[in-house]
């Protein structure tokens, strides 16, 4: 029998199967939703059936029909999404959507050029194989039909850097809009920069307001390593005392129970001994495994009256700690925290440096702090040089699932796996197209832990930079992990015998199997399309997690509210690359395969309607990342477009085809030289926000980024303001100076328009201009962005919660906001059920003055389980717990 006889041709049979199979598993999963949607209201409109979310901001629920609720979900316009899903959240849901609608430009533009050119390329394959760059035979004279895929080369790759270059034109508006709006502007996040590797001459508050004007406070972080890691241990050990008393409670409300059913009395009842007997009572061991058991509650009443007693020695003298080299800064607006952050500070290299602005207390990641800028050096090249090596050594495996996607060409001289042939092609298809996939889906999902923690090494000050440095590496890793060395070890393996055979062919053979490696990365993007948008919308993992997890493991009334009022978020960091990268392989193979851009189309479209309803109605926002996460996934969906042409380039060199080389050689060049200018036009546009965005210069307007400033015992809000004096031609340009000299607020209405010239009577983007964007068609609309994605056009459309102050900020005169937490640290506020007995009042008091405890809020019921019916306990703005630390 011939090697061609031995060998199947599979990729046909296996990406029917991968169709089938995930298409069945998305049919399931839409069905059970149906059915579920509506009786799980918890599950999949915890959003719109439960006060889990600000009242501004729950939407109305979806209709319980079968399709009504997809068709009103659709409808929903953008500013709905962004109020929904946040910021973040709709530039990820824009991202799907761009990719989908891209995928059916391109099927529009080059499948009636270059499907019939593959179709007849004269190299005999079937199935899908026919429809790709394999197909032509080059050796037939068919080389210049090579001249189709440049054509097509050309008007796909521009036409997604244009759309490129207008989402950055969007982006940069929208996000200097919502960043310049009176609630975004007032917060106390965008009047504080973060200025880290800070001398040790600016580590003093009066020398630091030397250097810039506006400045209303400067916090200069004191902390006390041995603080912080006591603070931690008493939280700790206060959450397991929460635990243990939790379930003493219930074992004695139990026992209590089962007494009642029997008419057995116990006495005397107020004691917790006579309902849970001394052997009985919760413990746990001071060292894992072979550790020392204790009675979990004495030894927390010992351990938390000592280390309360430590806490307080360490905080009441925590100004004699070393301060860290980071200083957070308050101005008196967004205006002047922006002129410092855009501002070069120091004349010493790397000092002063980096700086950051919109950070929220609670996102602070405290342990990077403290770092010098040789140690931040050390630390990010040893993080990379750790990820890389993490990429090499994960090459082997990722190999070997490559290896399994064609296996069947392995069978020529591997003889003894020949007994796959025996097999259905059904399961033969499934072996090898759904196995590799769900193998490779499975070691991605290993690393973000890993590359979290060197995210950390590197010295990412917040939770945001954290998911950004993830979002970066994580891509690196999906791009040369799932897609290179799949694709090189899928080509190699399909043609290795047949080179072992003829060494010299094989380049050829490397070139003609390359495009039917896309055949893997079809059923790949169809498990991702089909399948995870079905888990998606019938959300099993919070099913799961509601149900049987909240069953077998919330044991205390903390856990179960938590359960109920948590809102799952979405850590972008690495949910953007998994999608980046199947962009990537999308464009890399859109020419040398077009096929998978109508795969590409459906299921970038499933996931987009999957994600609309999960962050419209069933997930929470997380850390406000101000969107930072878009810019850098469309940047990163050019390394496909890279791809593809390096791809295209080679496979011409292999047919010597040298005009098309050249054009395809060009084609690169352009690509690199308008990255280059999409670079240097907006990397640096899209980390600040504009002056003109924020400064009124048209002498009359009132903006929140420029006027506002918060009251405070040193700064009245009902100061007096300086009114200038009139000079005639030069009043406009005197109160610039003013302002740039003179560190209070100036009123710009006193000058007259009549003052001012004819330039400067032109309203500015942050002026009063409500002049109306003109009506177009979506065609018009497309191909000007100029108009259409303006900032003025983006200022009309955003949602009505970012024009006006609508968030509570408890932070303005806080203080202590950007302190080190320990300094202020008070010990936890412990939540335990009462019950008939008495005896949570008893633990309350045995701890009085240890550790506050409070059984408000929360009760057992007639079958001995735990109930809540308020909030967790927390203290009062102006509550101060006093501790009893006499012994």
């Amino acid at each position: 029998m011939s090697t061609t006889e031995d060998t199947k041709n599979t990729s046909t049979a296996s990406v029917i199967s991968s169709i089938i199979f995930n298409g069945v598993l998305l049919g399931a999963f839409t069905l059970a939703f149906l059915l579920l949607r509506i009786k799980f209201k918890r599950i999949y409109q915890p959003k719109s059936a439960y006060d889990l979310v600000d009242k501004s901001k729950k939407p109305e629920p979806l209709p319980p029909g079968v399709y009504q609720w997809l068709i009103i979900l659709l409808k929903k316009k953008n500013n709905f999404i962004i109020r929904q899903a946040g910021i973040d959240g709709y530039f990820f849901l824009r991202y799907l959507f761009f990719i989908s609608a891209f995928c059916l430009a391109g099927m529009i533009l080059v499948y009636p050029i270059i499907i019939p050119i593959n179709i007849t390329g004269g190299n005999g394959n079937e199935g899908l194989d026919r429809l790709s760059f394999s197909n032509i035979n080059s050796d037939n004279n068919n080389s210049s039909k090579y001249y189709a895929h440049i054509v097509c080369s050309w008007i796909f790759n521009g036409f997604l850097l244009f759309v490129i270059y207008r989402e950055l034109i969007y982006y940069t508006n929208l996000r200097a809009v919502i960043l310049s709006t009176p609630n975004y502007a007032t917060r106390l996040p965008s009047r504080v920069v973060l200025f880290q590797s800070v001398p040790k001459q600016y580590l003093n508050e009066d020398e630091f307001k030397k250097l810039f004007t506006g400045i209303r406070k400067v916090w200069i972080t004191r902390a006390d390593h041995e603080l912080g890691d006591k603070v931690e241990e008493r939280d700790s050990l206060a959450r397991n005392l929460e635990s243990a008393l939790n379930k003493l409670l219930k074992s004695a409300v139990k026992t209590k129970i089962k007494a009642d059913k029997k008419n057995t009395v116990l006495q005397p009842i107020d004691e917790i001994v006579t309902y849970v007997p001394q052997n009985k009572r919760p413990t746990h061991k001071l060292f894992p495994i072979f550790g020392k058991s204790v009675d979990t509650i004495n030894y927390a009443k010992v351990q938390l009256k000592k280390l309360n007693q430590e806490i307080i020695d360490l905080q009441l003298n925590h100004q004699n700690a070393k301060p860290m080299n980071s200083v957070f800064v308050e101005f008196e607006n967004q205006y002047l925290a922006q002129l410092a952050y855009q501002s070069v500070a120091h004349h010493t290299p790397l000092s002063l440096g980096p700086c950051y602005i919109g950070i929220s207390p609670d996102d602070i990641y405290w342990r990077n702090m403290r770092m010098f800028w040789y140690e931040r050096l050390v630390r990010s090249l040893a993080a990379a040089a750790a990820i890389i090596a993490v990429i090499v050594l994960w090459a082997f495996p990722v190999a070997f699932v490559g290896m399994i996607s064609n296996i069947t060409s392995l069978t020529n001289k591997l003889t003894w796996l020949r007994w796959i042939y025996d097999l259905p092609d059904v399961l033969l298809g499934l072996i090898t197209s759904l196995l590799p996939t769900i193998m490779l889906a499975l070691l991605m999902l290993l690393l973000p832990f890993f590359i979290r923690f060197m995210a950390k090494i590197s010295g990412s000050p917040t939770i945001q930079h954290i998911e950004y440095y993830t979002q970066q590496s994580f891509f690196g890793f999906q791009v040369i992990q799932v897609f290179l060395v799949t694709t090189i070890s899928s080509s190699a393996t399909a043609v290795v015998t047949k080179i072992i055979d003829n060494p010299t062919s094989s380049m050829s053979l490397l070139a003609e199997n390359l495009p039917k490696s896309s055949n893997f990365y079809i059923s790949y993007v169809v498990l991702q399309g089909f399948t995870i948008s079905g888990a998606l919308l019938l959300n099993y993992k919070g099913l799961l997690f509601f149900y049987a997890f909240s069953f077998l493991f919330d044991s205390s009334v903390r856990d179960k509210w938590t359960r109920f009022n948590s809102l799952e978020i979405v850590e972008w960091g690495t949910t953007f690359p998994i999608y980046t990268n199947l962009a990537v392989i999308i464009m890399a193979y859109s020419i040398i395969s077009p096929i998978i851009l109508l795969f590409g189309f459906f299921g970038f479209g499933l996931l987009y309607i999957a994600y609309l309803h999960s962050l419209c109605y069933v997930q929470g926002e997380g850390p406000d990342s101000r969107g930072m996460h878009y810019p850098r996934a469309l940047y990163q969906t050019l390394v496909g477009v890279y791809l593809g042409q390096v791809c295209l380039l080679g496979l011409f060199a292999v047919g010597g085809a040298w005009g098309p080389i050249i054009l395809q050689a060009i084609c690169i060049g352009v690509t690199a030289f308008i990255h280059s200018i999409f670079n240097r036009a907006f990397d640096h546009l899209n980390t600040v926000v504009p002056v003109d965005t924020m400064r009124p210069l048209d002498g009359v307007s009132d903006t929140p980024s420029f006027s506002f400033h918060p009251k405070s015992p040193n700064h009245s809000h009902e100061q007096e303001k300086p009114t200038i004096e009139k000079v005639e031609g030069t009043a406009f340009d005197k109160e610039i100076s003013d302002a740039n000299n003179n560190s209070s607020i100036v009123d710009l209405s006193v000058i007259k328009s009549h003052e001012i010239d004819d330039t400067a009577r032109v309203p500015l983007l942050a002026d009063g201009d409500d002049e109306e964007i003109p009506h177009a068609n979506p065609f018009v609309r497309f191909f000007q962005p100029h108009i259409y994605c303006s900032y003025k056009f983006c200022k009309q459309s955003i949602p009505s919660i970012y024009k006006s102050v609508d968030h509570d900020d408890q932070l303005v005169n806080n203080e202590h906001a950007y302190d080190y937490p320990a300094v202020a640290a008070k010990p936890p506020y412990l939540w335990i059920p009462a019950d008939p007995m008495g005896l949570s009042k008893h633990e309350i008091k045995n701890f009085e003055g240890i550790v506050p405890i409070t059984d408000e809020g929360a009760h057992f019921d007639e079958k001995g389980n735990i109930v809540w019916t308020g909030k967790p306990p927390e203290y009062h703005p102006t509550e101060e717990y006093e501790y009893n630390l006499k012994n």
